[in-house]
C-alpha cells in the first residue's frame, strides 16, 4: 500500500504576516490613535476643570487666607508688643522721675536737717562761748578783787615792815590805786 502522508489537523487560521515595527508608529493606526487621544484629552480636561480645578483653587484660597490671617495676627502681635514696650518705657520713665524726685526730696530733707543741726550746734556753741565769757569775766573780776585785796594787804605789810607803822586798809587801798 502506498504509504499515506501524515495528516495534521489544526484549528488555526493562517494569518497575514504583519510588518515588524512599533505599533504606535504605524501609519495605519494614526487616525484611531488620534481619535482616542482627543477623547482622553477632552475627558481629562473636563475632570480637571470641573473636579480637580475647584479643589485645587479652594486649597490655594484656604492656604492664602490662613497665611494672610497669620500675617495679620503677627502684625497685631507686633503692635501689641510695641504698645507694651511703649508702656514699659513710659512706666520706667515715670519710675525714674519718681525716684529722682524722691532722691531730691530726701536730699533737701537731709540738707534741712543738716542745716538745723548746724544751727543748733552753732547756737549751743555760741551759748557755751557766752557762758565761758561770763565765767571768764567773773573769774577776772574775782581775780582783780583778789589782786586788789592782795595788793592792799601787801602794801600794809610792806609799810609796817619798813616803817613799823600800821596803816589803815582804806589808806592802803587808795595808795595801791583801787
Amino acid at each position: 500500500m502506498a504509504e499515506e502522508a501524515p495528516t495534521h489537523a489544526t484549528t488555526e487560521v493562517p494569518g497575514k504576516h504583519e510588518a515588524a515595527g512599533f505599533p504606535p508608529f504605524k501609519l495605519e493606526t494614526f487616525p484611531s490613535q488620534f481619535f482616542w487621544l482627543a477623547i482622553t484629552f477632552g475627558f481629562l480636561f473636563t475632570v480637571l476643570w470641573r473636579v480637580a480645578g475647584p479643589r485645587i483653587n479652594s486649597a490655594i484660597t484656604n492656604r492664602r487666607g490662613a497665611i494672610n490671617g497669620a500675617i495679620a495676627e503677627a502684625g497685631q502681635a507686633r503692635e501689641a508688643a510695641q504698645a507694651a514696650q511703649a508702656g514699659y518705657e513710659a512706666a520706667l520713665a515715670a519710675a525714674r522721675a519718681k525716684a529722682n524726685a524722691l532722691a531730691e526730696e530726701t536730699r533737701q530733707s537731709l540738707n534741712a536737717e543738716i542745716a538745723k543741726a548746724k544751727a543748733e550746734a552753732d547756737a549751743t556753741a555760741a551759748k557755751a562761748m557766752a557762758d565761758a565769757d561770763a565765767r571768764i569775766a567773773k573769774t577776772r573780776e574775782t581775780a582783780r578783787a583778789a589782786v586788789s585785796v592782795s595788793a592792799r594787804d601787801a602794801a600794809i605789810a610792806i609799810v609796817e615792815r619798813l616803817t613799823g607803822d600800821k596803816i589803815d586798809a582804806d589808806e592802803a587801798a587808795k595808795a595801791v590805786g583801787n
